[in-house]
This record gives C-alpha cells, sequence and structure tokens, in this order.
C-alpha cells in the first residue's frame, strides 16, 4: 500500500492517529474560542441610529467629496470612548475607520483598509493600540480584519 496509510495494518497505529486527531480537534477548537473570544467584551449592535451616527464624521473625512447618505456603514465595534466603523463609499474600498470620541465629539484618527493574513494579526494590532485604540479593540479588529487563509 505504497502512498496509503492503512489504520488496520498495525494495532500501535490507532493510539497514535487517534491522539493525534485528538490533538488536531483541540487545537482547532480552541483557535475558534480564541476568534470568538476576540470580540466578546466589544460592543457590537449595529442599530439605524448608530450607523446614522457615523456616516457624518465618516463622510467628513471625504472633504466633501461624500455625503452621509453615500456612506455605508456596516459594522461597529466600540470600546470605551475609541471605535472602529466598518464603511464603504463610492469612492473608496471599505475601510475600518478609527474614532475617538473626544468632549461628545466623535475624532477621527486613522483608516486601515485592504486585506490582511492571520499571521499578520498581531502587526494589525500593535498598529491599532499605536493610535491609542484600547487593548480589547485592536485585538476584536485585527481579527476581524485578518483571514484564516494561512492558518
Amino acid at each position: 500500500m505504497m502512498g496509503q496509510f492503512d489504520l488496520r495494518a498495525s494495532t500501535m497505529s490507532r493510539p497514535v492517529f487517534l491522539a493525534a486527531a485528538a490533538i488536531c480537534l483541540l487545537i482547532s477548537s480552541s483557535a475558534a474560542a480564541e476568534a470568538q473570544d476576540a470580540c466578546e467584551s466589544i460592543e457590537q449592535t449595529l442599530t439605524d441610529e448608530l450607523a446614522q451616527d457615523y456616516a457624518a464624521p465618516a463622510a467628513a473625512v471625504f472633504e466633501g467629496e461624500v455625503t452621509p447618505e453615500e456612506v455605508e456603514v456596516m459594522t461597529v465595534l466600540r470600546s470605551g470612548t475609541w471605535s472602529v466603523a466598518y464603511v464603504q463609499t463610492p469612492v473608496s474600498d471599505p475601510g475600518y475607520m478609527f474614532f475617538e470620541e473626544v468632549e461628545g465629539e466623535m475624532q477621527f484618527q486613522d483608516v486601515w483598509g485592504g486585506m490582511a493574513s492571520a499571521s499578520e494579526r498581531p502587526e494589525i494590532t500593535a498598529w491599532a493600540e499605536d493610535l491609542g485604540a484600547p487593548a480589547d479593540l485592536a485585538t476584536c479588529f485585527a481579527d476581524m480584519a485578518a483571514t484564516d487563509d494561512d492558518e
């Protein structure tokens, strides 16, 4: 049986195979739990009113090229005075816009766009934290922004 593994060939192989399978299952379950836990403490409820609240400051970033009605707010993540709005406009690709609330006003901090792989999560998290975003928000954002294609 060249090139194939025959589980029936050896009784010694069964325990090893079952142990390896159990470890793989444990690792994949752990990765799924980590992904869910990354955003556990983050407020994520998106209402029409909240979307409208973010449309105006997001549109303002485009300095007159976009009206608030043209901004599609798809996700809002909030932690303390910081938030991230995932938005799309007619003049831009979708992007994660970072805001900090200062004296009751949302102030635009920066935007992150593009695609990232799962291995880039630490760098994405560090980038968001360097802006001033809280660690929990930075971690949740990085989890959402990166794909699992390379895991």
